[in-house]
Parts: C-alpha cells; sequence; structure tokens
C-alpha cells in the first residue's frame, strides 16, 4: 500500500483508504488512469456488505453511453446480489476482463487488480474526497450499530 493511504478504523471495521481516489456515498472509488478513463472499483466497505463475489455480469455493452446512476451490470455475493452502477455519465469502456477468470480478485486486491469496470468522462461533482469518504463511512456505521442496538 502506498504511503498516501489513509488509515481508518471505525467499530470493528479497518481499511485504508487510497488518498490518489475518488469515492462515492454508494462506496465505488475511481481512479484516473489516462485522459478521460477512469477505473472503478468497489471500496473494502462494500465488499465486506457483499461478501464473497461469485459471478458478475455487464448490461451494457463497451462504447455504450452511460447516466450517472445508471445500472450497468449486476454482481452476485454470498450474501446479496447487487446492480453495479456508472458512478459518472459518460462512456462504457468495458469491464475488467481479469475477473472473469479469477474472481478472488476482487477481494484479494480491490484497489488494483480488482476492480470492476472502466468508464471514460468526468466525475459528478458529488464524488468524494478521502476525508468526505470518511464522513459517508462514519454516517453509514453510526447508523448500522444503532439499528443493531434497537433491535436488542
Amino acid at each position: 500500500m502506498g504511503s498516501e493511504d489513509i488509515p481508518y478504523r471505525r467499530a470493528s471495521f479497518s481499511t485504508r483508504l487510497r488518498a490518489d481516489r475518488l469515492y462515492t456515498a454508494g462506496h465505488y472509488w475511481l481512479r484516473k488512469e489516462v485522459d478521460d478513463l477512469w477505473r472503478v472499483g468497489f471500496t473494502r466497505f462494500a465488499i465486506r456488505m457483499l461478501g464473497e463475489a461469485v459471478e458478475m455480469g455487464f448490461e451494457v455493452a463497451a462504447g455504450a453511453a452511460v447516466a450517472s446512476g445508471q445500472a450497468v451490470g449486476w454482481i452476485e455475493g454470498f450474501k446479496a446480489v447487487s446492480d453495479l452502477y456508472a458512478p459518472m455519465a459518460g462512456t462504457f469502456d468495458g469491464p475488467n476482463a481479469e475477473l472473469e477468470s479469477d474472481m478472488a480478485l476482487f477481494k484479494k486486491e480491490p484497489y488494483e487488480r480488482g476492480w470492476l469496470f472502466a468508464l471514460r468522462g468526468e466525475p459528478d461533482a458529488g464524488c468524494l474526497d478521502p476525508q468526505g469518504y470518511v464522513a459517508v463511512l462514519d454516517a453509514t456505521i453510526d447508523k448500522m450499530l444503532g439499528q443493531r442496538h434497537d433491535a436488542k
């Protein structure tokens, strides 16, 4: 992990956020590759909520225009099936082909080789820097802890 990683710990969850990424309230990260090409992946928090990923599929073809918030595919884990959403408007550049042969990368290397798909365009204004995402994590975990205590 890079020296720019930001450690995060709350309750029983801990992770290191990459400083070179943007984040969304939906627990995606975005990393600029070249020009207007962005790789998109799930944060460790999202992966923990999903559980072990077993299969993934896409409903849009490479080169298709996508709107911010549009479902582009789905991912199935042992805990849930979740839609995959475009965190920005632009052009779908395609899925991560490495995951087709090794879904374990999704969990083992979520911030590197385990990225989900790529988009071309510019991130929405609602994308967050790492500190903004920390606030989202704090609020999400606090809500989960409150619900757990309310259920007792």
